[in-house]
Order: C-alpha cells, then sequence, then structure tokens
C-alpha cells in the first residue's frame, strides 16, 4: 500500500461553463493554466479545491482534453460541492492529480466490454465511455447499461442516445419507475439495472465489466455478471464514493488492507470479494 503525493500546489482552472444537468447536479467544464504532471486514465481522480471552501475528491466525467479542458459532474450534497454549485463562469478553483488506480484500460483490448453505471455513478464511467469511443477499434464490443430512480434524474440521456445512434456502442436504459409525466420517455426500461443482465451471455475470458454506482449495486450485479460469463479477473469495481480526503490520512476509505484514494479506487472484483464490507 503507498500514499499518493499530497503536498503538490493546486494547478489554477478557471470556469468555462456550467451546465445544469439536475435540480442538484451540473457539469462544470473547467480550463486548465498548466499541464497535469502525469497522464491521466480513466477512474483516477483529482483533487478539487474552491476559494475558501477547501477541498474535495471528484472522477472527472472526462479526461482532460488536448487543450487543457475537463469536465465535472458534481452533485451538490456538502460544504465544497455547495460553493462550487454558487461559483459563476470565469470564476477559480484547483486542481490537484491524478490520484488513485484507474480502470485497466490496455486490459480491455480485445474484448467485449460492458459498463454498468447506477445513478451518479454515470460520473466516472463517462470518462472511461468516452475513452474506449476514441479507441473503439481496439474492443470487440462496447455496451452501456444505465440505470437511475426515474428520467428526470437520468444524467447525459441525450448526450448518450446520440451515441448509440452512430451505432458506436450499445446502450440500454432502464429506471425504478416511470412518472405520470414521463410514461412517453423514450428508450427507457423499468425495472432496477440488474435486470437488464438477466439472460444475457457473454464469452468468458474475453469479455470485462466496469461497475460504478450506489453500494447496493454491486452485490446484485456481480452475481449476474459471473452468471452471464465473466469471469471475477475481468470485473472491476469503482469504490470512488467511499473516498473521504484522498490522501490516505483520514482512513475513512479503508477496504480491508487496502485504501481506496491509494490503492483504488478501481479494484477487481477478485482482489476485494473476501473482505467483509467491501460491497
Amino acid at each position: 500500500m503507498h500514499a499518493p503525493e499530497f503536498d503538490s500546489v493546486p494547478i489554477p482552472a478557471r470556469i468555462q461553463t456550467i451546465q445544469q444537468l439536475t435540480a442538484d447536479t451540473a457539469l462544470f467544464r473547467l480550463k486548465l493554466e498548466e499541464k497535469l504532471p502525469s497522464v491521466f486514465i480513466p477512474g483516477q481522480f483529482i483533487q478539487l479545491s474552491v476559494p475558501a471552501g477547501g477541498e474535495i475528491p471528484i472522477s472527472p466525467a472526462d479526461l482532460p482534453a488536448e487543450d487543457g479542458t475537463m469536465e465535472l459532474c458534481v452533485r451538490r450534497f456538502g460544504h465544497v460541492t455547495s460553493l462550487l454549485h454558487r461559483t459563476k463562469e470565469g470564476d477559480q478553483v484547483g486542481i490537484r492529480g491524478p490520484f488513485g488506480n484507474g480502470f485497466p484500460v490496455d486490459a480491455m483490448s480485445g474484448k467485449d466490454v460492458l459498463l454498468l453505471a447506477g445513478g451518479l455513478g454515470i460520473a466516472p464511467l463517462r470518462s472511461l465511455l468516452f475513452h474506449l469511443l476514441r479507441h473503439r477499434s481496439d474492443v470487440r464490443s462496447l455496451t452501456l447499461m444505465y440505470g437511475a430512480r426515474e428520467p428526470a434524474v437520468m444524467l447525459f440521456k441525450n448526450e448518450l442516445l446520440d451515441l448509440a445512434n452512430t451505432g458506436s456502442l450499445r446502450l440500454l436504459l432502464t429506471v425504478d419507475f416511470l412518472t405520470e409525466t414521463c410514461q412517453t420517455e423514450p428508450a427507457c426500461n423499468v425495472g432496477l439495472l440488474p435486470t437488464l443482465l438477466k439472460g444475457v451471455q457473454l464469452e468468458p475470458g474475453h469479455s470485462c465489466a466496469a461497475v460504478c454506482g450506489p453500494p447496493p449495486l454491486y452485490r446484485c450485479t456481480i452475481d449476474e455478471l459471473l452468471r452471464a460469463g465473466v469471469v471475477e479477473d475481468n470485473i472491476y469495481l469503482s469504490l470512488e464514493r467511499r473516498m473521504k480526503c484522498g490522501v490516505g490520512l483520514c482512513c475513512h476509505c479503508a477496504v480491508g488492507q487496502y485504501f481506496c484514494c491509494c490503492d483504488g479506487p478501481v479494484f477487481r472484483y477478485r482482489d476485494i470479494k473476501d473482505i467483509p464490507g467491501a460491497l
């Protein structure tokens, strides 16, 4: 187990645009004034600092672009995120990172790749999705299964539907229930996310899955993935929701002998399946 470097000075970044996605969630596009010190891997996280507010770990919704822009999907749930949601275009924040271990994109080469996102878990998986779309010829097939409570809180829905229409990926959406105002919602199944896996058969050893979402999602989804033929070594779980300080000091993200911020937040299912309370 190793600790990340946390004595670096934050890189200044300007907020270019703020897109309100739902009542409490927004997509912030930032422009970094300097390059990050190392290459970013999907699933890693950054430390975002808001002036006079503090610092929080966040998994970017897309990798930093060549022009230095980065997208963060942030839900308002605490002091720092509330301050971030009060910022305006042109305001300055700070970025440190990347930290942690991300998804092993090289190990996905030549495989059928299945992404499973629940709720806000679509944000970290969006960076992996975009990376795989940019290197689409490296994987045999690409499927995204995304579930949310209801259509009104489904993030990036129109964007995902547009991507699916290009034929680059297979998209399956599901919601827990449809409200009266959403009865005509397109392309949405009704039911829990694991139900989308019912009857799916994948080729053992030639398929892999990346999962991110609320804690109950992992327990019920993994069984279905194993039944579908995905082997334990090829199931990758992002436990980014556990991160607190992000630098291995507070121990709130401890999973057995691991720290999510240092050894994760992405883990192979094989490595944590026997750790009590990991999932």
